[in-house]
């Protein structure tokens, strides 16, 4: 269920997801909380979409644009329109004079360094293996030996990681 709703503070129109799910909700411009049940809802509807142009039809007549929006096509046709026009982002950059497969290739980061501590002990736990060669993995992957250790111990600890037949996995 989405329902279009109004701010009584700013104006501004939103759709809501489900309002008989929560007690309030928060505008989004102005941020001030409503009780959903004495929110204003102007339309109601099982369809995303037609909630969606509902809200738009209210805009345009807020704003005087009634007319112009008739002449416009559906919401959801205009998403269509634009993801049919225009370049796409590979043949962007092969205009600008850049290799996309090279853009491709850096921003690939499943294994760079930008993952955190906790995320390589987990990866080398994933691999598999004993609680030794886990940590030596973590270490080929740029944490140190103690920490990677103290990691290994702390998800132990909680219950993620458990040994079997002298193997540690994820739980």
């Amino acid at each position: 269920m989405y329902a279009v709703v109004g701010c009584t503070e700013c104006g501004t129109y939103w759709l809501l997801t489900d309002p008989r799910e929560s007690d309030s909700a928060t505008c989004p411009k102005c941020g001030r909380r409503h009780q959903t049940t004495k929110l204003n809802r102007f339309y109601e509807s099982e369809d995303r979409d037609a909630a969606r142009e509902a809200r738009a039809a209210l805009l345009a007549k807020k704003h005087g644009d009634s007319a112009a929006f008739d002449d416009v096509a559906h919401v959801s046709e205009l998403e269509d329109r634009v993801e049919e026009s225009g370049l796409s982002e590979d043949a962007y950059l092969e205009q600008s004079g850049i290799d996309a497969e090279e853009v491709q290739a850096a921003g690939d980061t499943s294994k760079s360094s930008s993952r955190s501590r906790d995320e390589k002990v987990r990866d080398a736990v994933r691999d598999g293996g004993t609680e030794a060669e886990i940590v030596e993995r973590a270490v080929e992957d740029g944490v140190s030996r103690g920490a990677a250790e103290k990691l290994l111990e702390k998800l132990r600890r909680q219950g993620e990681v458990i040994e079997s037949g002298g193997e540690l996995r994820l739980v």
